[in-house]
């Protein structure tokens, strides 16, 4: 069952970028009691994301444009977050 963050985090994703493909992975529990583990159980999340709007992006812009999608969520409410972002192909 999705926490309170990753719901967010899909919410504001879909909204900033009307997504083809989206998936919000919560990978806290294989970081249980590590660096950055807050007990939360939402800590550490992978971002997959296809939106078209990536297309005219560099693999930095695009990590830029989710960093500022998701608002204060990166660095302080979720300690680790990968990113996955493209655009659609032909």
């Amino acid at each position: 069952m999705p926490g309170l963050v990753q719901k967010e985090m899909e919410r504001l994703l879909r909204e900033a970028f009307s997504p083809t493909r989206l998936e919000v992975i919560n990978d806290s529990a294989s970081h249980a009691g590590h660096s950055g583990d807050d007990g939360s159980g939402e800590s550490h999340f992978t971002v997959v994301i296809e939106a078209p709007a990536f297309g005219a992006m560099n693999r930095l812009e695009r990590q830029r444009s989710i960093n500022r999608a998701l608002g204060d969520i990166p660095g302080e409410r979720v300690h680790a977050l990968s990113i996955q972002a493209s655009a659609p192909t032909v």
